[in-house]
């Protein structure tokens, strides 16, 4: 799920120097602390420190999620944290920073908690629009689709048709209703001439289209998305495509400029693999040492299941495994890939009653994925 854009509204502190931003380790001398991004698009500040100044706060942290995402460095979750600090976990913080503190919960994969910060600052201020996008991308996520779309109609009373418009068609997309959606995608993106709207509209549709089963379709719109403006989650989806349409080289070759973070190297060794290529086995020996240090900085590795699954299913060929580890990671995330990756775990461990039972799970979120089907 690609975040919806930053709302910039009159009135709320969500404008700062990071308004591009696409959202609505030491124990000897010699030793690693800190591997910086290879693509920074906001300037930071050398430290992150808690700012009483709510502007301040949310201009800084803002740069820090910007950073997180174009990254995929989760140390710029925690640096947003200590920018927010003064005000984190404050009942009486501005709505608007309450709202970035769930931003940060999300992308920690802090579900529950964010979403109490974000139900607690809407009680505060109903009519927060950027407070019910992210609400509906957390019930999305969850496969609460009513929910989602109830927090998508907040949106729009609220005075944000647009974002409103685009929340309700992804969220009905995921229920089905493909033709609907690319009609209303594609409308929504006439009306604009921003490169990162279009951006995210266009990952919209490729998801949708996808789901529908219309690859080529859906590769059209992965490509346009990036055109328009590079995205992390979005190569990464795009590559996913390509692997599962039997297309390494081209994953590959998506992949080969992104920062290398552990569902880029993942996929790297998943393609080199199926070229026949040995490059794969050094990257999962990275993949396995970074994994070790999670563990020893007391990281609860529950929080990284999706890629755990996949890399036991594609690269150490232990299904059953896999398939133990994404039932657990659907416990914390219900997003369209969640499933497949359950799913493919349990056809390829051969286990009839877990199959039956994840699809009979599935169903009943009124989820409609044709790449779960056999």
């Amino acid at each position: 799920m690609r975040t919806t854009p930053f709302l910039c509204l009159v009135g709320l502190l969500l404008c700062g120097a990071a308004q591009a931003v696409t959202e609505l380790r030491p124990g000897r001398g010699d030793e690693v602390i800190e591997r910086l991004p290879a693509i920074t698009r906001v300037r930071l500040a050398q430290t992150a420190t808690a700012m009483p100044d709510p502007a301040a706060a949310a201009a800084q942290a803002r740069a820090h999620i910007a950073t997180a995402r174009q990254t995929g460095d989760t140390r710029y979750w925690g640096r947003a944290q200590a920018a927010l600090a003064h005000w984190w976990g404050q009942a009486d913080a501005p709505v608007a920073l309450a709202v970035l503190q769930a931003t940060v919960q999300q992308g920690r994969h802090e579900f529950q908690a964010a979403r109490s910060v974000l139900q607690a600052a809407l009680q505060r201020d109903p009519g927060h629009a950027q407070g019910w996008l992210n609400l509906a991308a957390l019930e999305r996520l969850s496969g609460q689709y009513p929910r989602a779309l109830r927090a998508c109609e907040a949106v729009a009373r609220a005075g944000q048709n647009f974002y409103a418009q685009a929340c309700q068609l992804e969220t009905q997309s995921l229920q089905g209703q493909t033709g609907a959606a690319r009609k209303g995608l594609l409308a929504l993106r006439a009306q604009t001439q921003d490169a990162g709207q279009r951006s995210w509209l266009d990952s919209l549709l490729a998801e949708s289209e996808e789901r529908a089963g219309h690859d080529a379709a859906a590769l059209a719109a992965y490509q346009s998305s990036l055109q328009e403006e590079p995205d992390l989650y979005t190569s990464i989806a795009l590559a996913d495509l390509l692997l599962r349409t039997g297309k390494a080289a081209d994953a590959l070759a998506v992949l080969q400029p992104l920062p290398q973070t552990d569902a880029v190297l993942l996929r790297q060794a998943a393609a080199m693999r199926r070229l026949d290529n040995p490059g794969w086995k050094p990257l999962r020996s990275t993949l396995r040492e970074w994994n070790g240090e999670l563990a020893r900085r007391g990281d609860d590795l529950s929080l990284h299941g999706r890629e755990q699954a996949l890399v036991a299913l594609w690269l150490d060929d232990d299904a059953p495994a896999a398939l133990a580890i994404a039932r657990r990671n659907l416990g914390l995330q219900r997003e369209p890939i969640d499933w497949w990756v359950a799913l493919q775990s349990a056809r390829q461990a051969k286990d009839s009653a877990a199959l039956q039972q994840l699809q009979t799970e599935m169903q009943a979120t009124g989820l409609v994925d044709a790449r779960s089907s056999p």
